[in-house]
């Protein structure tokens, strides 16, 4: 053997792939669900190598959850703890455990006469989904990964630091393999490093998660993207006119809860996000319903569908329309869609905890009071202020697992991915998210960035997923937003690292 495998170790390898052969016989249990398991069970017997050592026993003393949702939610996280245990002791071994599940999913799809049903189709793609969501993570700060030194990104890093931001993780995943890397301070007055794969608030990229989710209960028959989101919501008295897709594409005119900016200069206020009194009250709970109803009490910006603009309160709509048609909680539908089949352990909703997972850097806001400028520490706040508009807590790697497979096509039907991509022509917005064209040489980046009290993110891919770039920085946040400025500068020169000039040479 080229590795030393604990036993516990062995079971988890056993979980996973005898766990992805059951999966699929369950959910093609209105065909053969034995005969599926038989054909899945032969190739898992016949691997070879380390991988065929281990799952020649089926594990035993293992209690599978009753339903396939229940075995989901089990054997999906296994499958990408298998890939990342085995990547990072011999990549070789990982790849061959990849070949052997893949190959067992498909026999046991074969098992069916006919064609597989839809549900085996989904529950494959979501096996293969987790194959790919492992990767591994380098030490806090290092800048490297697989050997790689990328000083462009060190250099670029810096320039975050040098233009007044605290601190910055980025991870970059592209033909070259994976890098990670960090500067700066994750807290002020302290020497450490942000961690490089550390959590943190990621704002408005929230709206990608919602939007996904949504256009998934589309693909299931749950939801119609022209539907009146008035039929779903009916509590609100929304506009009919109003539909779901113009809630993911922010044209159905609905006041801002956190305040209207108009194109001549003028402010009409929301709920208190900014200065000292948000700080004061960074701890207060807003049910997700009273922020709609605060802004459906405001006057319309515009006629739903005749322009755009952007509102946190659409995205307010469109998770409590998730929570209607399935009758489940937003962080349940964000489990069983999107974090179970991927493997996202890192990921989560927080509803109204002010807490975040460790480690993490500290991001801050400044006021002035009685003329002097105050810096305090918001890491720990009540995210419910902004809701499903920005309140998700991720790490790097997670969103560089979620927007590739997103990209890759693994997450929504083509049709639906496409949907998604079309962008509105004002702004490029699509269904949560921006398409980006960076020019004739160097085609289109899609992305999601995001900012939340002192926490900044960005969350890029290419169209197929290939390359993904995924960032947090933070920062000392102000009412005035003065380091905007400074931030896109050194933005543009970010991308046009990572993006330009990769897909020019290509």
């Amino acid at each position: 053997m080229s590795i030393t495998l604990t036993d516990q170790d062995k079971l988890t390898l056993r979980v996973a792939a005898w766990g992805a052969v059951s999966l699929m016989s369950a959910a093609g249990a209105a065909g053969s669900a034995h005969r599926a398991g038989t054909e899945g069970s032969i190739a898992l017997t016949s691997a070879t190598g380390l991988v065929g050592h281990v799952l020649s026993k089926a594990p035993k003393g293992v209690k599978y959850g009753k339903t396939v949702a229940e075995l989901a939610d089990q054997v999906l996280p296994a499958l990408t703890a298998s890939m990342s245990l085995l990547g990072e002791q011999d990549p070789a071994e990982a790849d061959n455990f990849r070949r052997t599940v893949l190959v067992a999913v498909e026999a046991a799809g074969r098992g069916q006469k006919g064609e597989p049903s839809p549900t085996m189709a989904e529950m494959a793609r979501k096996i293969g989904a987790a194959l790919d969501a492992a990767s591994a993570t380098p030490a806090e700060g290092s800048g490297t990964l697989a050997g790689q030194d990328r000083p462009e990104l060190r250099k670029v890093l810096q320039e975050f630091v040098d233009a007044g931001f605290a601190g910055i993780q980025l991870r970059l995943r592209d033909e070259r393999g994976e890098w990670v890397g960090s500067a700066g301070v994750r807290e002020l007055g302290q020497d450490a490093a942000p961690p490089t794969n550390g959590s943190f608030r990621i704002g408005s990229a929230t709206k990608t998660f919602v939007a996904t989710l949504v256009l998934q209960l589309v693909a299931e028959g749950k939801v119609g993207l022209d539907d009146p989101a008035a039929d779903h919501l009916p509590e609100f008295g929304l506009d009919r006119r109003i539909t779901v897709r113009m809630l993911l594409q922010h044209t159905s005119g609905v006041f801002n809860f956190t305040g209207e900016y108009y194109e001549d200069g003028t402010i009409a206020p929301g709920i208190p996000w900014a200065g000292q009194e948000w700080v004061d009250n960074r701890f207060k709970t807003y049910a997700p319903e009273e922020l709609v109803r605060f802004a459906l009490a405001k006057p319309a910006r515009f006629e739903p569908g005749t322009d755009w603009s952007y509102a946190n309160t659409n995205y307010v709509l469109a998770r409590l329309l998730i929570e209607k048609v399935t009758g489940r909680s937003f962080a349940e539908e964000l489990q069983r869609l999107i974090l179970g089949p991927l493997g996202m352990s890192d990921t989560m909703a927080p509803g109204t905890s002010t807490e975040i997972p460790e480690p993490h850097a500290h991001s801050y806001y400044r006021y002035e009071e009685d003329g002097q400028d105050r810096t305090v520490d918001v890491t720990r706040q009540n995210p419910s202020w902004i809701s499903a508009g920005g309140d998700l807590i991720s790490t790097t790697q997670d969103l560089a697992t979620f927007f590739s497979a997103l990209n890759g096509g693994k997450l929504l039907p083509a049709p639906l991915l496409a949907e998604m991509r079309d962008p509105h022509p004002k702004i490029g917005y699509g269904l949560g998210v921006f398409a980006q064209d960076l020019g004739q040489d160097s085609g289109t980046v899609y992305h999601h960035n995001g900012g939340i009290a002192g926490y900044g993110t960005l969350m890029y891919s290419t169209p197929d997923g290939g390359t993904t770039l995924t960032a947090s920085v933070n920062y000392v946040d102000d009412a005035a937003m003065s380091l905007a400025g400074e931030f896109q500068t050194v933005l543009v020169k970010l991308i046009d690292q990572v993006f330009a000039g990769e897909q020019a040479g290509r």
